[in-house]
């Protein structure tokens, strides 16, 4: 989840109602772009001295057409495990499926 405003929240509830957090919203400029912080580390925890830097564009390119470019930035930032998350966050299925997910929220049938 997301809160729509900057200093928001990203964090994702549980079913059990427990919360984890995965960073914060540092720019909300609807409809053209979002940025947020990943504070996740190579362990897959959430560390608040941790801040890669993800940006997230939208583009209207017709009427029924919007493309939307996600950048994740500063991933030096892991230090010895920079190549290998840099590895993990290109291959199919990490952010494709997200960015899938979200067109497919929207209506949208493809990337």
């Amino acid at each position: 989840m997301i809160e729509p405003h900057e200093g928001g929240r990203w964090y994702t509830r549980h079913q059990d109602g427990s919360e984890t957090s995965t960073g914060q919203v540092i720019a909300w400029e609807p409809p053209h772009r979002l940025v947020l912080t990943w504070q996740i580390s190579a362990a897959w925890r959430y560390d608040p001295s941790l801040v890669t830097t993800i940006e997230v564009s939208f583009m209207a390119e017709a009427p029924d057409r919007t493309r939307v470019r996600l950048e994740h930035r500063d991933l030096e930032r892991f230090g010895p495990d920079a190549p290998r998350m840099r590895e993990t966050f290109e291959t199919p299925g990490a952010w494709s499926a997200t960015l899938s997910a979200y067109a497919a929220a929207c209506g949208g049938d493809r990337l």
